[in-house]
């Protein structure tokens, strides 16, 4: 855990409300996107054609989703799909974001327990 979160200053309560908050914030799962919204200007090949003088085509929208070391995966995103992609890519980021969040609440929650089952331990044996 991050030694500048402040978590382990906050009561067990707050941290509880915290997580329970962030839960909250999260966007619906059926609305998240992994990957990256690619803009392009592309040329067609055919010499007759603006794009061969330098006044490309586009801008083409391609959504680029990564699988793994070298696999890489997408297709082009009709236009007026652009703001939707974008906004569930966002959505993805959040979502992202609140879990390391809510992950690192948990872990100083658990840190806690497993002081509180020592303290316990330690005066058992007395």
């Amino acid at each position: 855990m991050k030694a500048s979160s402040g978590l382990s200053r906050l009561p067990e309560l707050a941290l509880r409300q915290r997580r329970q908050g962030l839960a909250k914030q999260l966007p619906p799962v059926t609305e998240i996107l992994r990957g990256s919204l690619v803009e392009r200007y592309v040329t067609c090949g055919n010499p007759a054609c603006k794009c061969a003088q330098g006044e490309r085509h586009g801008p083409l929208w391609y959504l680029t989703v990564t699988l793994g070391p070298g696999r890489t995966t997408g297709g082009i995103i009709a236009a007026d799909q652009v703001d939707q992609v974008r906004g569930c890519i966002e959505n993805y980021h959040q979502w992202k974001e609140h879990l390391e969040k809510i992950s690192e609440i948990n872990r100083e929650l658990l840190r806690r327990q497993r002081e509180q089952q020592r303290k316990r331990q330690r005066g058992g044996k007395r």
